[in-house]
């Protein structure tokens, strides 16, 4: 095992692959400080919550590194579990900002406080601040691994070593840490630039991350009320276009047998037609996707597979014996297809 390769992939494609809930989650905690600090008038950020951040995430991912090294897959999180960690996150952003803005004052209990105790522990209360919130959301990150953490974390299944297993998410999490800082370095300095306009600006940037990540979670709940979806519907109900969803598609070969290839824009082909209460066997190839979209889930049907770039894999299903439309995608619901059931 190359952990010099893990580092690097971590480096140039994990951080950004899973930018979109874990540096949300960052960016929040951050937000949030960086407000406290210009209404108490204190001096200018440090970078305490972003290493408290990164330093929790971690430690967390080897410890699950270890652990998936010496059980293996028993690990895995199930696909309603991961969809209510990621609608918890969203939530927990959207309060956040409604916080920043001062809607109401039952928001400021989205504000993770550290419990007395710490306070008592470290004497300046403003250091405490800094360190138990970013510490604690950074460690709650490896609840919601992106598709790029998944596939590392395949790799730790695979090794059968808990310490290979600990060394290759590590190696991982490590490589991906430089982007997240910048994120909150970024974040930190807003707050000394903008001042009086910064917490409008940090709760719009949120809001707009809490819906991208609450239209995944809807998604992966097999809904067809996606956000992506009622845009389609809508643009095809005034440009009189075929949005895709008409189970009589004619071009579309009906087939058992279907192949999907995993490339770097999406899922290719992304809607498929099988028949009926019939045995399929759907193929999948990654020929060149990486981060969320080679983990291939069918959540109606609780399917998960992560497919690392160059491999292929196979998932066997009874197709339902009514015509309907069941939805796949990515493990954050980024990149969809359809498989129509006709």
């Amino acid at each position: 095992m190359n952990l010099t390769a893990v580092f690097l992939t971590g480096l140039l494609t994990g951080g950004l692959t899973c930018m979109a809930v874990q540096g949300g989650l960052l960016a929040a905690t951050i937000a949030n400080r960086e407000e406290e600090r210009l209404k108490e008038e204190t001096k200018k950020g440090n970078a305490l919550p972003i290493l408290a951040f990164l330093g929790t995430k971690l430690i967390a991912y080897t410890v699950l590194g270890f652990l998936l090294g010496l059980l293996g897959s028993v690990f895995q999180l199930s696909i309603p579990l991961r969809t209510t960690f990621q609608i918890a996150v969203a939530v927990f952003m959207i309060g956040t900002a409604l916080n920043l803005l001062n809607v109401h004052p039952i928001f400021r209990y989205f504000i993770i406080q550290p419990p007395k105790i710490l306070t008592r522990l470290v004497r300046n209360r403003s250091k405490s601040k800094d360190f138990f919130a970013p510490a604690l959301l950074g460690a709650f990150t490896v609840f919601i691994p992106c598709g790029t953490t998944q596939a590392m974390m395949v790799l730790a299944v695979g090794s059968g070593n808990p310490f290979l297993g600990a060394a290759i998410l590590f190696a991982f999490v490590l490589g991906t840490s430089p982007i997240f800082f910048i994120l909150g370095y970024f974040a930190t300095k807003l707050g000394d630039i903008m001042q009086k306009n910064f917490a409008k600006v940090a709760a719009i940037s949120i809001i707009l991350l809490a819906i991208y990540n609450l239209d995944g979670a809807i998604a992966l709940t097999g809904s067809n009320w996606t956000l992506k979806n009622m845009f389609s519907k809508t643009v095809c109900f005034f440009t009189l276009c075929d949005d895709g969803s008409k189970t009589n598609n004619i071009a579309l070969q009906v087939t058992q047998g279907p192949v999907i290839d995993i490339e770097s824009y999406g899922y290719n082909p992304n809607i498929i037609n099988v028949k009926a209460n019939s045995n399929v066997t759907l193929k999948i190839t990654n020929t060149n996707g990486s981060g969320c979209i080679q983990a291939f889930t069918i959540p109606q049907l609780g399917v998960q597979k992560v497919i690392p770039l160059g491999t292929s894999d196979t998932i066997s299903f009874t197709a339902p014996d009514a015509p309907q439309d069941i939805a796949f995608m990515c493990s954050m619901g980024m990149f969809r297809g359809i498989i129509h059931v006709i």
